[in-house]
Protein backbone atom coordinates (compact mmCIF):
# COMPACT_ATOMS: atom_id res chain seq x y z
CA UNK A 1 0.00 0.00 0.00
CA UNK A 2 1.36 3.42 -0.93
CA UNK A 3 2.02 6.15 1.63
CA UNK A 4 -0.61 8.44 0.08
CA UNK A 5 -3.37 5.78 0.00
CA UNK A 6 -6.69 6.82 1.52
CA UNK A 7 -9.86 4.97 2.48
CA UNK A 8 -12.49 7.64 1.99
CA UNK A 9 -11.04 10.68 3.73
CA UNK A 10 -8.89 8.62 6.12
CA UNK A 11 -5.15 8.67 5.25
CA UNK A 12 -4.64 4.93 5.74
CA UNK A 13 -1.19 4.85 4.11
CA UNK A 14 0.15 7.48 6.49
CA UNK A 15 -1.45 5.74 9.45
CA UNK A 16 0.24 2.43 8.59
CA UNK A 17 3.58 4.20 8.20
CA UNK A 18 3.13 5.65 11.71
CA UNK A 19 2.37 2.18 13.15
CA UNK A 20 5.59 0.86 11.63
CA UNK A 21 7.54 3.76 13.10
CA UNK A 22 6.07 3.18 16.55
CA UNK A 23 6.78 -0.55 16.37
CA UNK A 24 10.40 0.03 15.36
CA UNK A 25 10.86 2.53 18.20
CA UNK A 26 9.45 0.09 20.78
CA UNK A 27 6.43 2.31 21.44
CA UNK A 28 3.76 -0.29 20.60
CA UNK A 29 2.42 -2.88 23.03
CA UNK A 30 2.32 -6.56 22.13
CA UNK A 31 -1.44 -6.81 21.92
CA UNK A 32 -1.68 -4.03 19.33
CA UNK A 33 1.22 -5.45 17.37
CA UNK A 34 -0.37 -8.91 17.34
CA UNK A 35 -3.66 -7.49 16.05
CA UNK A 36 -1.86 -5.76 13.20
CA UNK A 37 0.21 -8.84 12.38
CA UNK A 38 -3.01 -10.85 11.97
CA UNK A 39 -3.93 -8.37 9.26
CA UNK A 40 -0.63 -9.03 7.48
CA UNK A 41 1.38 -6.03 8.73
CA UNK A 42 5.06 -6.02 7.73
CA UNK A 43 7.27 -4.11 10.13
CA UNK A 44 10.20 -3.35 7.81
CA UNK A 45 11.24 0.23 8.32
CA UNK A 46 13.06 0.10 4.98
CA UNK A 47 9.84 -0.83 3.20
CA UNK A 48 7.99 1.94 4.98
CA UNK A 49 10.60 4.53 3.97
CA UNK A 50 10.51 3.23 0.42
CA UNK A 51 6.75 3.71 0.20
CA UNK A 52 6.99 7.25 1.53
CA UNK A 53 9.67 8.14 -1.02
CA UNK A 54 7.77 6.33 -3.76
CA UNK A 55 4.81 8.59 -3.11
CA UNK A 56 7.10 11.59 -3.60
CA UNK A 57 8.45 10.03 -6.79
CA UNK A 58 4.91 9.73 -8.19
CA UNK A 59 4.29 13.41 -7.55
CA UNK A 60 7.58 14.32 -9.23
CA UNK A 61 6.76 12.17 -12.27
CA UNK A 62 3.34 13.77 -12.70
CA UNK A 63 5.03 17.16 -13.10
CA UNK A 64 8.26 16.25 -14.91
CA UNK A 65 7.24 13.06 -16.86
CA UNK A 66 10.37 11.18 -15.77
CA UNK A 67 12.00 9.71 -12.66
CA UNK A 68 15.47 10.69 -13.88
CA UNK A 69 15.37 13.61 -11.47
CA UNK A 70 18.42 15.74 -10.72
CA UNK A 71 19.90 15.04 -7.29
CA UNK A 72 18.61 18.36 -5.96
CA UNK A 73 14.96 17.54 -6.81
CA UNK A 74 12.37 17.33 -4.03
CA UNK A 75 8.68 16.45 -3.75
CA UNK A 76 6.40 16.12 -0.73
CA UNK A 77 9.32 17.48 1.32
CA UNK A 78 11.34 14.40 0.36
CA UNK A 79 14.79 14.56 -1.33
CA UNK A 80 13.46 12.41 -4.15
CA UNK A 81 16.31 13.20 -6.55
CA UNK A 82 19.02 11.95 -4.21
CA UNK A 83 16.86 8.95 -3.24
CA UNK A 84 16.43 7.87 -6.87
CA UNK A 85 20.12 8.44 -7.57
CA UNK A 86 20.99 6.14 -4.67
CA UNK A 87 18.67 3.42 -5.96
CA UNK A 88 20.34 3.54 -9.37
CA UNK A 89 23.65 2.47 -7.84
CA UNK A 90 24.71 -1.14 -8.59
CA UNK A 91 23.31 -3.53 -6.01
CA UNK A 92 20.97 -0.97 -4.42
CA UNK A 93 17.89 -3.11 -5.16
CA UNK A 94 19.44 -6.46 -4.22
CA UNK A 95 16.91 -8.39 -2.17
CA UNK A 96 14.12 -5.99 -3.10
CA UNK A 97 12.89 -6.86 -6.61
CA UNK A 98 9.48 -5.43 -5.69
CA UNK A 99 11.06 -1.99 -5.32
CA UNK A 100 12.36 -2.08 -8.87
CA UNK A 101 8.97 -3.25 -10.13
CA UNK A 102 7.23 -0.38 -8.31
CA UNK A 103 9.56 2.19 -9.89
CA UNK A 104 9.16 0.67 -13.37
CA UNK A 105 5.38 0.84 -12.97
CA UNK A 106 5.76 4.62 -12.75
CA UNK A 107 8.52 5.06 -15.34
CA UNK A 108 9.98 2.18 -17.33
CA UNK A 109 13.05 4.30 -18.01
CA UNK A 110 13.68 5.33 -14.40
CA UNK A 111 17.15 3.74 -14.57
CA UNK A 112 18.30 3.99 -18.21
CA UNK A 113 21.66 2.83 -19.51
CA UNK A 114 22.24 6.34 -20.91
CA UNK A 115 22.69 9.59 -18.96
CA UNK A 116 19.79 10.71 -16.77
CA UNK A 117 20.10 14.24 -18.16
CA UNK A 118 19.43 12.91 -21.68
CA UNK A 119 16.33 11.14 -20.41
CA UNK A 120 15.03 14.32 -18.75
CA UNK A 121 15.21 16.20 -22.06
CA UNK A 122 13.66 13.30 -23.98
CA UNK A 123 10.76 13.03 -21.52
CA UNK A 124 9.84 16.68 -22.04
CA UNK A 125 9.98 16.36 -25.84
CA UNK A 126 7.88 13.20 -25.64
CA UNK A 127 5.17 14.98 -23.67
CA UNK A 128 5.21 18.01 -25.97
CA UNK A 129 4.75 15.83 -29.03
CA UNK A 130 2.00 13.88 -27.32
CA UNK A 131 0.05 17.13 -27.15
CA UNK A 132 0.89 18.74 -30.51
CA UNK A 133 2.45 15.94 -32.58
CA UNK A 134 4.48 18.43 -34.63
CA UNK A 135 8.26 18.46 -34.34
CA UNK A 136 8.38 22.02 -35.64
CA UNK A 137 7.01 23.24 -32.30
CA UNK A 138 10.18 21.99 -30.56
CA UNK A 139 12.68 24.45 -31.97
CA UNK A 140 15.80 25.96 -30.35
CA UNK A 141 14.81 28.39 -27.65
CA UNK A 142 11.83 26.37 -26.41
CA UNK A 143 12.57 25.93 -22.70
CA UNK A 144 10.74 23.66 -20.24
CA UNK A 145 11.76 23.11 -16.61
CA UNK A 146 14.83 25.22 -17.27
CA UNK A 147 15.96 23.04 -20.20
CA UNK A 148 16.29 24.27 -23.79
CA UNK A 149 14.68 21.15 -25.26
CA UNK A 150 14.57 22.65 -28.76
CA UNK A 151 18.33 23.07 -28.82
CA UNK A 152 18.75 19.57 -27.37
CA UNK A 153 16.50 18.02 -30.03
CA UNK A 154 18.37 19.76 -32.85
CA UNK A 155 21.63 18.40 -31.47
CA UNK A 156 20.33 14.80 -31.37
CA UNK A 157 19.62 14.98 -35.12
CA UNK A 158 23.18 15.92 -36.02
CA UNK A 159 24.72 12.87 -37.77
CA UNK A 160 27.79 12.71 -35.53
CA UNK A 161 25.68 12.93 -32.36
CA UNK A 162 23.10 10.43 -33.64
CA UNK A 163 25.87 7.94 -34.43
CA UNK A 164 27.07 8.08 -30.82
CA UNK A 165 23.63 7.29 -29.34
CA UNK A 166 22.70 3.78 -28.23
CA UNK A 167 20.09 1.60 -29.92
CA UNK A 168 17.72 2.30 -27.04
CA UNK A 169 18.05 6.05 -27.54
CA UNK A 170 17.52 5.64 -31.30
CA UNK A 171 14.35 3.63 -30.69
CA UNK A 172 12.86 6.24 -28.39
CA UNK A 173 13.61 9.12 -30.73
CA UNK A 174 12.36 7.22 -33.79
CA UNK A 175 9.10 6.45 -31.97
CA UNK A 176 8.58 10.23 -31.81
CA UNK A 177 9.36 10.59 -35.52
CA UNK A 178 12.82 12.01 -34.88
CA UNK A 179 15.44 10.96 -37.43
CA UNK A 180 18.99 12.15 -38.13
CA UNK A 181 19.69 14.89 -40.60
CA UNK A 182 21.37 13.91 -43.85
CA UNK A 183 25.13 13.93 -43.57
CA UNK A 184 27.05 16.54 -45.54
CA UNK A 185 28.17 15.23 -48.95
CA UNK A 186 31.68 13.83 -48.97
CA UNK A 187 34.27 14.48 -51.69
CA UNK A 188 34.14 12.08 -54.63
CA UNK A 189 36.38 9.07 -54.16
CA UNK A 190 38.91 8.09 -56.81
CA UNK A 191 37.95 5.38 -59.27
CA UNK A 192 38.39 1.90 -57.91
CA UNK A 193 37.35 2.87 -54.39
CA UNK A 194 35.23 0.38 -52.48
CA UNK A 195 31.47 0.61 -52.85
CA UNK A 196 29.82 2.61 -50.03
CA UNK A 197 28.03 0.57 -47.39
CA UNK A 198 24.29 0.09 -47.87
CA UNK A 199 23.77 -1.12 -44.30
CA UNK A 200 20.61 0.34 -42.72
CA UNK A 201 21.13 3.38 -40.48
CA UNK A 202 18.24 3.31 -38.00
CA UNK A 203 17.67 0.72 -35.29
CA UNK A 204 14.33 -0.17 -36.93
CA UNK A 205 15.92 -0.69 -40.37
CA UNK A 206 18.63 -2.87 -38.84
CA UNK A 207 15.97 -4.99 -37.15
CA UNK A 208 13.97 -5.43 -40.36
CA UNK A 209 17.15 -6.20 -42.32
CA UNK A 210 18.17 -9.01 -39.96
CA UNK A 211 18.17 -12.49 -41.55
CA UNK A 212 14.59 -13.30 -40.60
CA UNK A 213 14.21 -16.04 -43.19
CA UNK A 214 17.29 -17.77 -41.82
CA UNK A 215 15.95 -17.43 -38.30
CA UNK A 216 12.54 -18.81 -39.32
CA UNK A 217 14.12 -21.76 -41.12
CA UNK A 218 16.30 -22.55 -38.12
CA UNK A 219 13.70 -22.08 -35.38
CA UNK A 220 10.49 -22.81 -37.27
CA UNK A 221 9.02 -19.51 -36.05
CA UNK A 222 9.58 -15.75 -36.04
CA UNK A 223 9.30 -15.89 -32.27
CA UNK A 224 12.80 -15.71 -30.81
CA UNK A 225 14.16 -15.36 -27.26
CA UNK A 226 14.74 -11.78 -26.10
CA UNK A 227 18.50 -12.47 -25.92
CA UNK A 228 18.67 -13.72 -29.53
CA UNK A 229 21.26 -11.93 -31.73
CA UNK A 230 21.72 -12.07 -35.54
CA UNK A 231 24.42 -10.56 -37.73
CA UNK A 232 24.03 -8.38 -40.83
CA UNK A 233 26.41 -8.58 -43.77
CA UNK A 234 29.55 -6.78 -42.73
CA UNK A 235 29.45 -8.06 -39.16
CA UNK A 236 26.96 -5.61 -37.56
CA UNK A 237 25.06 -7.41 -34.81
CA UNK A 238 21.32 -6.97 -34.35
CA UNK A 239 19.66 -7.80 -31.05
CA UNK A 240 16.74 -9.41 -32.82
CA UNK A 241 14.92 -10.57 -29.70
CA UNK A 242 15.07 -7.10 -28.13
CA UNK A 243 13.96 -5.49 -31.41
CA UNK A 244 10.96 -7.81 -31.68
CA UNK A 245 9.91 -7.28 -28.05
CA UNK A 246 10.29 -3.50 -28.20
CA UNK A 247 8.46 -3.20 -31.52
CA UNK A 248 5.50 -5.20 -30.23
CA UNK A 249 5.25 -3.18 -26.99
CA UNK A 250 5.29 0.08 -28.98
CA UNK A 251 2.91 -1.11 -31.73
CA UNK A 252 0.43 1.70 -31.14
CA UNK A 253 3.14 4.29 -31.81
CA UNK A 254 4.55 2.73 -34.98
CA UNK A 255 3.80 4.29 -38.34
CA UNK A 256 1.78 2.41 -40.94
CA UNK A 257 4.82 1.76 -43.15
CA UNK A 258 6.75 0.29 -40.21
CA UNK A 259 3.83 -1.96 -39.30
CA UNK A 260 3.61 -3.07 -42.93
CA UNK A 261 7.32 -3.89 -42.95
CA UNK A 262 6.94 -5.99 -39.80
CA UNK A 263 3.83 -7.72 -41.11
CA UNK A 264 5.77 -8.64 -44.24
CA UNK A 265 8.21 -10.55 -42.03
CA UNK A 266 5.40 -12.78 -40.79
CA UNK A 267 4.63 -10.99 -37.54
CA UNK A 268 0.88 -11.48 -37.17
CA UNK A 269 0.50 -8.92 -34.37
CA UNK A 270 1.77 -6.21 -36.76
CA UNK A 271 -0.96 -6.96 -39.29
CA UNK A 272 -3.85 -7.51 -36.86
CA UNK A 273 -6.06 -4.52 -36.08
CA UNK A 274 -6.10 -3.75 -32.35
CA UNK A 275 -3.25 -6.17 -31.52
CA UNK A 276 -1.23 -5.47 -28.39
Amino acid sequence: MSYEHKEGAFPLGQWIAEQRRAYGAGQMNGRRAARLEKLGMAWSAADARFQENLAAARVYYQEHWTLCAPRSAAALDKPVGQWLSNLRRPGALDGHPEWGAALEAIDEDWNPSWPAEWQRHYAVVREMLAEKSVLAYVEPGVTVHGMDVGKWLARQRRPEVWAALSDGQHERLETLGVTPLAAAPTPAEPEGAAEPSTAPVSAFDRGVAAPWRTTRARTGSVKVPRAHVEALPGGTEVKLGVFLSNSKSRRAKLTADKLAALAGLGLEWAATEGAT
